[in-house]
This record gives structure tokens, C-alpha cells and sequence, in this order.
């Protein structure tokens, strides 16, 4: 079965589990979150800001099972 382009899907938890291609930059979070203060998001619209909020949301609530595979 052939996995689905997450179009519109802005719920990090959704993605996975709905099955939806993802690609893991969880390394980069991890650069992200520690390496400064603050961070200015300025990105265009549907570019994917909901999304890396809701994934930091599940990395720190501690969702592991979210980011196996």
C-alpha cells in the first residue's frame, strides 16, 4: 500500500498516525531547541510552522512512540 502526501495535515500527531509520508528531521529540532533563545519563524504561508510547533509539542510531551521508525 502506497503511503499518502500529508497536503494540509498541520497535526504532527495525525501524520503519524494516519500513516502519512514523513520526513524526520528530529535531528534538527534537537539543533534547534539547543542551540538559542529565541527564533523568529518567518517563513511563507503553508510552509509548514504549524506543524514543526505540533512536533515540538509531542517531542517535549515525551510522545515517543510519534517518532519511532
Amino acid at each position: 500500500m502506497s503511503k499518502l502526501y500529508p497536503i494540509g495535515i498541520q497535526n504532527f500527531e495525525d501524520l503519524r498516525k494516519k500513516d502519512y509520508i514523513y520526513v524526520d528531521k528530529t535531528a534538527l529540532i534537537y539543533q534547534l531547541v539547543a542551540t538559542g533563545k529565541y527564533y523568529f519563524l518567518s517563513r511563507p504561508r503553508r510552509f509548514g510552522k504549524s506543524l514543526l510547533i505540533s512536533t515540538l509539542e509531542a517531542y517535549f510531551s515525551g510522545k515517543r512512540e510519534l517518532f519511532a521508525g
